[in-house]
């Protein structure tokens, strides 16, 4: 175990006997930090918080702090944060804001500087996002999403695994798995994330069953109840995948719009 001397660890933090503390970073009762966690100098880990083996915390990163939520009491509630996971500089996280709640990350996610998970997010697992980008509460990310720099999330919305939101986006609706969000726009997407399926491993004749869902609900001249109930009958796992989110939508999705195409 390595702790800096200027580090504060309190003595009912419990971490495993690798871990490195840099200088001045803070280490609060109830943490608990699992083999091979390293913490950068001046970051925080607040009470209640817990991180899996082998994350990485950068400089200045704030991890477990109170809600931002005016409805927040004095409650006990959570941060978990998955193993492998990168947190860079100036990252916070927030916990639950209800009793006995949790934000959650998910395994080897990688948050880049300035980013910021509100109460009772929830990312999945191999999520990146990215430079300043802002998650409000109860934001559910899917595996694989990929957020780009300072995109901003509304609360209580879903972003679909292996979606990608290009930068300065401004989402208030969901997002649909495998799919792309526009970048300096509001609630848009412009087609599928191909290059983030062909990564993932997404065969390409899985890839043409995806376009084909995509061209149902989005140029058959359909309207969206009419597409999901004609996809219903499809039998493939993405298909029901993408019906199963949007009818489980409380926001509404995002709309497709050929977003290249426009005059500038």
């Amino acid at each position: 175990m390595q702790i800096h001397p200027t580090a504060v660890v309190h003595k009912d933090a419990e971490l495993a006997a690798d871990v490195v503390i840099g200088p001045y970073a803070v280490i609060d009762e109830t943490v608990r930090l699992g083999a091979g966690v390293k913490i950068g100098p001046h970051a925080v880990i607040y009470p209640y918080s817990s991180l899996a083996q082998g994350c990485v915390v950068h400089a200045h990163a704030i991890i477990g702090d109170l809600p931002q939520d005016l409805a927040y009491k004095d409650v006990v509630s959570y941060v978990r944060i998955g193993s492998g996971t990168t947190i860079r500089e100036g990252v916070t996280i927030h916990r639950g804001t209800k009793p006995e709640t949790v934000t959650e990350v998910g395994n080897n996610c990688y948050l880049m500087a300035n980013s910021h998970l509100a109460h009772n997010v929830k990312l999945g697992n191999n999520v990146i996002i990215c430079n300043g980008a802002l998650l409000a509460g109860y934001v559910e990310v899917g595996d694989r999403a990929f957020i780009s720099g300072n995109c901003v999330i509304h609360q209580f919305i879903r972003i679909g695994r292996l979606a990608m939101l290009g930068g300065n986006s401004g989402i208030s609706k969901d997002v649909l798995p495998f799919c792309m969000a526009a970048s300096v726009h509001l609630n848009v997407i412009t087609g599928l994330n191909v290059v983030g399926m062909r990564r993932a491993g997404i065969s390409a004749a899985d890839r043409l069953i995806i376009k084909r869902v995509f061209s149902t609900l989005f140029r058959s001249g359909l309207n969206m109840t009419q597409s999901v109930a004609k996809l219903k009958q499809d039998l493939s796992p993405y298909a029901q995948e993408i019906c199963q989110f949007i009818e489980s939508s409380k926001r509404g999705i995002c709309g497709f719009k050929a977003v290249e195409e426009d005059a500038n």
